[in-house]
């Protein structure tokens, strides 16, 4: 499943400062579709991202009935992006066991 969205940068500050993007309910959907088959530890689901010109791979974590994607610093550094900006996200689900742990395996 391919998906490009907007969505606000937030930060939750738990244990472990972080910076979430919220995924808007029609592609929630699409991906819940999918999590059967991709879907491993508490409901992540791995993903191919790309934000501006910075692409790489990660995990979405269930939340309040949907999924956040975390955006890391080298990433919001490298795009010029922070807390409350808009940001456009292109997206891609991986298959289970579609990508290594480094990040060095294939994406679907």
């Amino acid at each position: 499943m391919d998906a490009t969205f907007s969505a606000e940068l937030f930060e939750w500050r738990g244990p472990a400062p972080f910076h979430w993007l919220p995924l808007p309910a029609d592609v929630c959907d699409r991906i819940r579709a999918e999590a059967t088959v991709t879907s491993y530890g508490w409901g992540a689901v791995p993903v191919r991202v790309r934000i501006g010109t910075t692409e790489w791979e990660t995990s979405l974590l269930p939340r309040a009935g949907g999924y956040v994607l975390p955006v890391k610093q080298h990433v919001r550094a490298a795009e010029r992006f922070d807390d409350g900006d808009t940001v456009t996200v292109a997206l891609r689900v991986a298959p289970r066991g579609g990508r290594a742990a480094n990040g060095s395996g294939p994406t679907v």
